[in-house]
């Protein structure tokens, strides 16, 4: 039998920014992202309305003339849904249903919605659960609606409000109990932190879909790990281990994308996934050189890392899709002038990620201090080790002892001196 697929839901895309603000004057952009949202989340854009708002109207938003025209709109093109840019309070998307007579969402609820479709972990489905049960608590009353609609109000008053307050009640306890798993994730992962071999730990942090995964794809060369020219392909958060040659590794973790206005429930919920971030030594702000709004972008990835708490972490900025560019030399000399240190990659050529493979390495040499290590010259497991695990820079007899001089970890030295084994700094010989 072949299976037929659902007709997708027709939207028409409403943006309502403050006149004069920052908003206003990025209008276009903001509502061609908001396309990109509604096609991820499987509808298709059949109509746009805009209107620079002077003050905003309590009950709809939009004044009563754009609220006209938009309800034809919505019989001319047969929508059966309207996304708007701004995040609407929950009077507001009640009155606007109950006028145009068709489902009205906000940004927010589109964001949660593709959230919700793409999460597949057990605790990504939880932190999407329970963003969206609390953006839903304070908007119950709208769900309520259809009864007046059906069968008119009277009578129906009573058992519909005592029915809206069982129901937030039980919401409640499932946020709470939603809370409670995510605490129980959390100590999970702080154990299994905790067991991982000591290495240079970095994130790779970013607005969507400015390239993370297809950077951990082409370090790590794990062909598993999925990629979308897509907004929010991923969300789970991968950890993969590096191999950077010289006998350094690195262990790189992607994370969930960022955009804007997202929605303060989902940060905190993905707040626990994040905490990889929080933990690494170094966090990798990847951005999208090809994007016309790359500079925006940057900007609401720094606020997002700032609300999270990792405003002091050590950041590397690597501007990606270098490929993209028209002039890639021309855009690196003048992202230089404004970031010194930055990186530039492209993973659609072999040594695109070269540069910043390059940048790790320089810092997990940082991490392992150049010692001494003097050893039986017929210990040739230790030896063997020190080229295993440390890069060996050279080695000579001295005497009875046979003198190692190794990048190592300083807590693969201490191992070693616990063990008996004499471990100075190499400068102090040298």
């Amino acid at each position: 039998m072949i299976e037929v697929a659902p007709p997708r839901e027709r939207a028409i895309l409403v943006a309502a920014p403050r006149k004069g603000s920052t908003e206003a004057q990025q209008l276009e952009e903001h509502l061609e992202e908001l396309g990109r949202l509604v096609d991820t989340a499987g509808a298709e854009t059949v109509g746009r309305l805009t209107q620079q708002v002077a003050s905003v109207n309590a009950a709809t938003l939009i004044g009563e003339g754009k609220l006209e025209e938009l309800a034809k709109l919505c019989h001319e093109t047969r929508a059966t849904l309207v996304v708007f840019d701004e995040e609407l309070t929950p009077v507001q998307g009640q009155s606007l249903e109950e006028h145009l007579r068709v489902r009205v969402m906000d940004r927010a609820e589109i964001i949660l919605d593709i959230f919700a479709t793409r999460a597949r972990s057990h605790e990504a489905k939880l932190q999407v659960e329970l963003a969206q049960l609390q953006y839903l608590l304070p908007r119950l009353t709208r769900m309520w609606t259809h009864l007046s609609r059906t069968r008119g109000g009277i009578g129906l008053r009573g058992p519909g409000e005592t029915q809206l307050e069982t129901d937030r009640r039980m919401i409640r306890q499932k946020i709470a109990l939603l809370r409670d798993k995510l605490r129980d994730v959390e100590r999970h992962r702080q154990t299994i932190r905790s067991g991982r071999t000591p290495m240079l730990t970095a994130a790779l942090v970013g607005y969507t879909n400015a390239g993370k995964s297809s950077i951990l794809r082409g370090l790590s060369g794990a062909h598993e790990i999925f990629v979308e020219d897509r907004l929010f392909a991923t969300l789970d958060t991968l950890t993969r281990e590096v191999d950077l040659g010289e006998n350094l590794r690195v262990r790189v973790t992607d994370t969930v994308g960022f955009i804007r206005k997202l929605p303060h429930h989902l940060v905190a919920s993905f707040r626990a996934t994040l905490e990889e971030a929080g933990e690494a030594d170094l966090l990798l702000h990847v951005v999208d050189a090809s994007h016309e709004e790359w500079e925006d972008q940057m900007a609401t990835v720094d606020e997002v890392l700032d609300e999270l708490g990792f405003a002091e972490q050590p950041v590397q900025v690597v501007f990606n899709k270098l490929d993209a560019l028209a002039d890639p030399a021309g855009f690196a000399a003048r992202a230089r002038a404004l970031w010194p240190e930055a990186i530039f990659t492209t993973t659609m050529r072999t040594d695109g990620l070269e540069p910043l493979k390059a940048a790790l390495r320089g810092r997990a040499e940082a991490l392992r201090p150049v010692v001494r290590v003097l050893l039986d010259p017929a210990d040739g497991k230790r030896l063997g080790a020190l080229h295993r695990h440390g890069d060996v820079l050279r080695q000579d007899l001295e005497g009875r002892h046979l003198a190692v001089v190794v990048r190592l970890e300083p807590w693969r030295a201490e191992h070693l001196r616990r063990e008996g084994v004499e471990v100075i700094p190499a400068h102090t010989q040298e």
